[in-house]
């Protein structure tokens, strides 16, 4: 009986789509020198990368993305594209000379102290520094510190690109860290009691830390989150949006569309617990935009407000109330009554949303086909993507 070598399935896929001239798609675009090289991808892909690895996470940066790998080997993070402030790592093939676009995944080391043991479990990326969560060895931070976004002091005229500093936070107040996310210029930690640390800029009051300076230290964010436990944290660009394990929503942050407040404050710098999702359930899953915010409950009804294509048609474009999307447009009808919406995301001008059967669904501005759909037209309502 002879036993031939096969590759089995892969249990995930990895599929990327949008800009991709710059690299951050890690797909090779150009097989024929007579082609021209494909500058964005208008559909999902499947990316060969993932393969040969066990793909745990993925984040995406301003023109760079990540990808975590569940491996008992030296490399477990995995970068492309745009590395100006070496946010995906020092790659040089020749001393001196580092690279600043990097077109296929390469590898991130990171300095551990147990390598074969440890684990990467969550990665994070901001316009141009990236947060790598571990399971034992707290979390790495590495490029552009210039805000302190990186949780380590500000040097003054630093050099990021051809940066080899990786830093590490092993933990906040004693405690290990659960969960991490980056906005634009700042970032955000959990920690297992449930509490929110920050880092970074302030100027829009982002941090939550109750003035609109930078702070390159993690600190503790207060406000109406207090003695709350936090179960998770989002934020896109300089609005923050905080759920509690009661399903309750908090937020800090840039408020000029109404985000947050009903008051007409623009930045609000501490956290407060939002009124005006008040009566929309058990919240489970919550994102923060550009300029808008999605929620969605326990019975899977999503709930979107601020200003923006919010997937609610053409015409509306400013909600500073929550108001909900019919169920019908993800597919919940009288076939399939028990369709739900289970997870949600925004970038800086679109939404994502996933069911419980696996679909997802996107809506927004289509730049260089950043939605999927097969085109570059704006979604103004949620359409399913069709990933093969």
């Amino acid at each position: 009986v002879f036993q031939y070598a096969s590759s089995t399935q892969p249990k995930w896929r990895v599929y990327v789509w949008g800009v991709a001239e710059h690299g951050a798609l890690g797909v090779n675009l150009q097989l024929k020198k007579s082609r021209e090289p494909i500058s964005y991808l208008q559909k999902p892909v499947r990316t060969h990368f993932a393969e040969q690895h066990k793909i745990v996470d993925i984040a995406c940066g301003y023109g760079f993305t990540a990808l975590a790998a569940d491996t008992r080997e030296n490399a477990k993070v995995f970068g492309f594209g745009i590395n100006t402030d070496s946010q995906i790592g020092y790659h040089a093939p020749r001393k001196n000379h580092p690279l600043q676009l990097i077109l296929t995944p390469a590898p991130i080391e990171l300095p551990l102290a147990d390598i074969p043991n440890t684990r990467v479990i969550n990665v994070a990326a901001g316009r141009a520094h990236l947060l790598v969560l571990t399971d034992k060895e707290g979390v790495f931070t590495l490029g552009n510190n210039a805000y302190g976004q990186c949780g380590r002091q500000i040097v003054e005229e630093e050099k990021y690109s051809g940066s080899p500093i990786i830093y590490n936070i092993p933990h906040l107040n004693g405690t290990k860290i659960k969960s991490i996310e980056c906005g634009q210029d700042h970032s955000l930690f959990v920690n297992e009691n449930g509490e929110v640390y920050a880092c970074g800029c302030g100027a829009d009051g982002q941090t939550g830390l109750g003035h609109f300076i930078s702070e390159w230290q993690p600190c503790r964010v207060l406000g109406d989150i207090e003695g709350e436990n936090i179960v998770k944290v989002s934020s896109t660009a300089d609005c923050v949006l905080a759920i509690n394990d009661k399903g309750e929503v908090f937020g800090w942050g840039n408020s000029e569309y109404s985000q947050l407040l009903h008051e007409e404050i623009q930045q609000i710098n501490t956290a407060r617990y939002l009124k005006k999702c008040q009566g929309l359930g058990k919240i489970i899953d919550v994102a923060a935009g550009g300029s808008f915010c999605i929620a969605v409950n326990d019975n899977g009804d999503v709930f979107v407000w601020g200003y923006g294509i919010l997937g609610k048609g053409p015409i509306v474009n400013h909600a500073k109330e929550p108001t909900q999307i019919p169920t019908t447009l993800f597919g919940r009808n009288e076939f399939q009554p028990d369709l739900q919406i289970i997870a949600v995301s925004a970038g800086i001008g679109h939404f994502a949303a996933v069911s419980n059967n696996g679909d997802l669904y996107m809506w927004g501005h289509n730049r260089r086909g950043c939605l999927g759909l097969g085109n570059v037209k704006d979604q103004f309502f949620p359409l399913k993507v069709k990933v093969i």
